[in-house]
């Protein structure tokens, strides 16, 4: 699918935030949410499908309805889930499943402008992290795409042990006020001057950003994430944040 470009008022506002961010400091945060902003995909349920598909962990009956009631329940309990779900493996081989998933659905569907953005960044110096409810070392392998490293991506995770994936969570769920937390947490408590997202579970990460937030949506009228994408857009336009349409 064709995506639209950015317009020139959003490059224009975006280098201005950018250069008033590294006269302030040399090494600036940037923070994007991952699935349905960077790409539009979701990454962590293209590898839970795959784990379904090769039946890779042990899953309950329906395990795709378990998931979504659990969801509807408890969104931090079920995103923790499909972590705790990789039990008892080695981390090393869980990572093998994500590149394997990802490549199952390649090409990835990147969104070339969010590539530019992050591109632009890292060549001034910013410090770019991707912050995502999903699994984190589902997201890894997305980020190898944007040339960022695995150390970039703050997401859900649970404890190792002796290598092992555990049930024990890790830090913060990456959802939410979760989102900015974590981020606080690895930037030292050093804001971002720029984040994006395209939900309303990426909100108070886009609050978060002390110059410029941008609310992106790729989503159709009947696609389950159109509402919480129209709902972040709404938002963006009465806090003149920059909000982008890609199709």
């Amino acid at each position: 699918m064709k995506y639209k470009a950015y317009s020139k008022e959003i490059w224009d506002r975006i280098n201005t935030a950018l250069d008033y961010a590294l006269a302030k400091d040399a090494e600036p945060v940037a923070a994007f949410d991952a699935d349905g902003t960077l790409w539009d995909i979701d990454l962590g349920e293209t590898f839970f499908q795959y784990q379904i598909d090769n039946k890779l962990v042990s899953l309950p009956a329906n395990a795709w309805e378990h998931y979504q009631d659990l969801k509807k329940q408890d969104p931090t309990a079920a995103y923790l889930w499909l972590a705790q779900i990789n039990n008892g493996q080695k981390l090393e081989t869980v990572h093998q499943w994500a590149d394997a998933a990802v490549k199952s659905v390649a090409p990835v569907p990147v969104f070339e402008e969010q590539r530019k953005i992050i591109e632009l960044f890292k060549s001034k110096g910013v410090k770019v992290y991707i912050i995502t409810a999903s699994v984190k070392w589902a997201v890894e392998p997305g980020a190898k795409l944007l040339g960022l490293g695995a150390d970039a991506v703050i997401g859900v995770e649970t404890n190792l042990e002796n290598g092992h994936v555990t049930k024990t969570q890790k830090g913060v769920v990456t959802y939410q006020m979760g989102k900015v937390e974590a981020l606080l947490e690895f930037t030292g408590g050093k804001k971002p001057f720029f984040a994006s997202g395209n939900t309303m579970g990426d909100f108070q990460l886009l609050n978060s950003a002390t110059s410029l937030a941008m609310a992106v949506s790729a989503a159709n009228q009947d696609d389950r994430l159109f509402k919480t994408e129209n709902d972040l857009l709404k938002i963006a336009e009465q806090k003149a944040w920059l909000h982008h349409r890609f199709i």
